[in-house]
């Protein structure tokens, strides 16, 4: 959620970087500025009249004092008539608090300025390239080919137990989704991350502070459940972003926790919605996958350069594992909803010989900190200070376990394994059975 109070004084900038995003976004935010403004004047006109009402209460309790009974029931009369107003204010003033908490709720962060401008994808700029794309001398077959020609992908049975869009890895190929998720672990566990089990559901009000909720509810998965006359509501995690962010929520951390540097392997549930006919074979956009996550929990100073640092622990991976990508910049037409400033990485795809996304790595400065109330004080004096959150996938693991069969595919239908997951894997190469 953005700082309302810091946005009003800087209408101007903030108005044009939301419309950078969006053009209606300008609107919307004009609009929440005429509530709050109307909001602000009814606040004031309740606190005057509690002003009135606490020096009302004293003067009748020096009428009482001096005797003076007349004076002290006309006093008593004006207070019973300002309590009267002070309700009908006070009601509409929780009215407007909600009605402003919900304009404020669906406004996404405000781009950092090193973000460039433009209106989608198409206006991304190319950050750097690593590696080459392999030049094959035979056609190369997509993942879910080669998968299903090797006994290591079954997407009929996966419809068959859970309807489209779910994977079923067997055999060598759940074998490799394992070895994959351990090697990532490790990696990241080496470069100074602490690895965490998480819940896979979580409450209402954890997804709305990194802000699934409620921009994205209609991707969510949730369950209801009923124990006797309490009826509550817990949603699958579509990313262990949600749950590894919110283990700071409603904390005031010690300055010298910082950084923190959370790496979590769960499965991840999304319902895809809007994206009915697109990427509807293989394993790139399924309601169930497996995913590693980064999150990092900063001081505002920090996070940009924490921003840099996470891209390259989790485009290591794929260097490491030889894995032709690149890393680009998201303009402010594409960018996440809660970001101030996003970097994709995308890996090479032999079968449509392009980059497709496996991670997307995010400073959300303080904008879910605001939300989830996160804060840390530099001194145990000092005032408490929101945090800055980051998140990147690091990487998804279905994604990943793609791109090795088309990169890594033979003339012989066979697929060899990178050398650094051949002690994960057990063996140099998925043979043809």
């Amino acid at each position: 959620m953005i700082d309302l109070g810091a946005a009003r004084k800087n209408a101007d900038k903030v108005r044009k970087a939301l419309s950078s995003r969006n053009p209606k976004l300008g609107a919307a935010f004009d609009e929440l500025l005429k509530l709050d403004e109307s909001h602000r004047a009814v606040l004031k006109e309740v606190e005057d009249m509690r002003a009135k009402r606490n020096a009302a209460s004293q003067e009748i309790g020096k009428a009482m004092a001096a005797k003076d009974i007349a004076k002290a029931d006309k006093l008593k009369a004006a207070v019973s008539e300002l309590k009267n107003q002070m309700t009908a204010k006070e009601a509409a003033l929780a009215e407007s608090e909600k009605t402003i908490k919900a304009a404020a709720l669906g406004l996404p962060n405000i781009p950092h300025d090193s973000v460039p401008v433009g209106k989608d994808e198409t206006e991304n700029p190319v950050v750097r390239t690593a590696g080459q794309p392999r030049k094959f001398d035979f056609k190369p077959l997509d993942h879910q080919t080669v998968g299903e020609k090797l006994g290591l992908l079954d997407m009929k049975t996966g419809v068959k137990l859970a309807g489209s869009r779910f994977a079923l890895w067997q055999g060598p190929g759940a074998r490799l989704i394992r070895a994959l998720g351990n090697f990532l672990l490790d990696r990241h566990e080496k470069s100074g991350y602490l690895e965490v089990h998480p819940p896979y559901l979580a409450l209402p009000e954890v997804l709305e502070g990194t802000s699934q909720l409620p921009k994205f509810e209609a991707d969510m998965y949730k369950t209801v459940n009923v124990e006797g006359d309490k009826v509550s509501t817990l949603y699958l995690i579509s990313t262990s972003e949600i749950v590894l962010t919110n283990m700071v929520r409603e904390e005031i951390l010690a300055a010298e926790k910082l950084p923190m540097k959370l790496t979590a392997l769960t499965a991840c549930f999304r319902q895809e919605a809007g994206t009915y006919g697109k990427d509807v074979r293989g394993v790139i956009r399924n309601h169930q996958f497996d995913k590693v996550e980064l999150v990092w929990i900063t001081k505002p100073e920090d996070s940009l350069a924490a921003l840099e640092q996470l891209v390259k622990d989790a485009a290591g991976t794929l260097e490491a594992l030889e894995l032709p990508h690149r890393v680009i910049h998201l303009c402010t037409g594409d960018m996440s909803y809660a970001s101030q400033k996003t970097y994709d990485i995308e890996v090479w795809m032999p079968s449509e010989n392009k980059y497709r996304e496996i991670s997307s790595c995010s400073d959300c400065s303080d904008f879910q900190a605001r939300r989830m109330q996160s804060r840390f004080r530099r001194d145990p004096k000092a005032p408490a200070e929101l945090v800055h959150t980051l998140n990147g996938s690091g990487v998804a693991v279905g994604r990943l376990a793609a791109a090795i069969l088309e990169n890594n595919q033979q003339a012989d239908g066979s697929v060899l394994i990178p050398r650094a997951l051949v002690p994960y894997f057990g063996a140099e190469r998925i043979a043809v059975p």
